[in-house]
């Protein structure tokens, strides 16, 4: 059974997974590829991969940051929900935000934290520039998080204006990442006077090899920031 490797798997970290958890990782699964059959929310559908390469990929983040004294999570560009839905299964204390900006991806993510009784967690439609500007949301969450959505100096500007001062962005990556970190090193002092981490990792049975991007915010955002939709990406903080 998937679910008893995923328990296995993350055990060394600390974490006890209970066969309620398991249960909610399953019809997420269940649920994800039957909707997949016609929304395009993932291109990994087998069962053992999408336990690999969707949920213990969501879940490495908790090995470096001290999430039992994370209160509030916004998962920026969440997709098919990954990471915020298995952050918020293993560790169902969190208040959690998921945002995108496709709304028939948000109907499906409704349907997940109905199916899984998620409570204190909101599915919102919309684009990353808009919502940091609102203020029930900008610089409200201790850890933002972004899963391969652009490239790094981009993706900062969506998403370093609703972490708290003393917060923290982690930016999920792929294998290939130095020259996307050094071209951002500007734009992350500009957004708050950010620091950025690398930290590599590879997924378990030679399924891939991945990089967080842990970076720490020390100011406030300039109120210039976001820009207007669709201006980070046509013209990218250097």
């Amino acid at each position: 059974m998937e679910g008893d490797w995923l328990k296995q798997q993350i055990a060394d970290w600390g974490i006890s997974l209970t066969e309620e958890q398991l249960s909610q990782f399953e019809v997420y699964y269940q649920h994800l590829v039957e909707t997949n059959q016609w929304m395009n929310l993932t291109a990994i559908t087998d069962h053992h991969e999408v336990y690999v390469k969707h949920f213990y990929d969501s879940l490495t983040i908790i090995r470096h940051i001290p999430i039992k004294q994370i209160q509030t999570v916004i998962d920026i560009g969440t997709g098919a929900g990954f990471p915020g839905i298995p952050l918020k299964i293993a560790f169902p204390h969190i208040r959690l935000v998921l945002l995108d900006s496709l709304k028939k991806r948000i109907g499906f993510l409704q349907e997940v934290v109905n199916k899984l009784n998620l409570k204190q967690v909101d599915c919102i439609h919309g684009r990353a520039e808009d919502w940091g500007q609102s203020q029930g949301l900008r610089e409200s969450f201790d850890l933002v998080t972004a899963r391969a959505v652009a490239r790094l100096n981009i993706l900062a500007e969506y998403c370093l204006p609703f972490a708290k001062v003393g917060g923290r962005f982690i930016a999920m990556k792929g294998s290939l990442i130095e020259d996307e970190v050094s071209e951002a090193k500007k734009a992350l002092v500009q957004l708050g006077n950010a620091t950025v981490k690398t930290i590599n990792l590879s997924l378990p049975e030679g399924m891939g090899d991945r990089h967080l991007l842990l970076i720490e915010k020390k100011k406030k955002t300039p109120k210039i920031f976001p820009r207007r939709a669709g201006i980070p990406a046509k013209q990218p903080l250097k």
